[in-house]
């Protein structure tokens, strides 16, 4: 996929969903491209606390109205971090009147999700059960 290629939210949860946890299998360069895509859209503060903002509002739906007011940014650059997400395939927007109302897509969040979900331990003993009381894992100690 080219770097200017729109790809939309339809079947890119399906695309995601058939990947493997990171931990139980490399990824091949074409899932890394695409989940570093979707990662770079996120990575960014105002992008991620926009997908928050969209994501907690009532109804799972918020107006560009709503979330604008948050920001301390111009209205451009407010809707150049929505396309960014939408062209992701995070959200989708559907225009209504005036406004245009944007939609988490759950499947695609749920999906990423997934990948970064840990193997379960193979026995009791595992590293998984030694959880430190910040939640933190302890690493093993080994011996050169």
């Amino acid at each position: 996929m080219s770097k200017h290629e729109v790809r939309g939210p339809d079947g890119l949860a399906d695309q995601l969903g058939c990947y493997s946890p990171l931990v139980r299998e490399p990824l091949s360069g074409e899932q890394a491209g695409e989940l570093s895509r979707l990662f770079k859209a996120m990575g960014d503060p105002v992008r991620l606390r926009l997908l928050s903002l969209i994501a907690s509002h009532a109804g799972g739906e918020a107006c560009v109205c709503d979330v604008t007011e948050v920001f301390d940014l111009s209205g451009p650059t407010i809707s150049h971090h929505l396309k960014v997400l939408r062209e992701a395939g995070l959200i989708t927007g559907e225009r209504r009147g005036t406004w245009v109302y944007y939609r988490v897509q759950p499947a695609v969040l749920e999906a990423v999700a997934a990948v970064l979900v840990p193997a379960a331990p193979d026995s009791p003993g595992d590293l998984a059960d030694d959880v430190l009381p910040e939640g933190r894992r302890e690493l093993p100690v080994v011996e050169a």
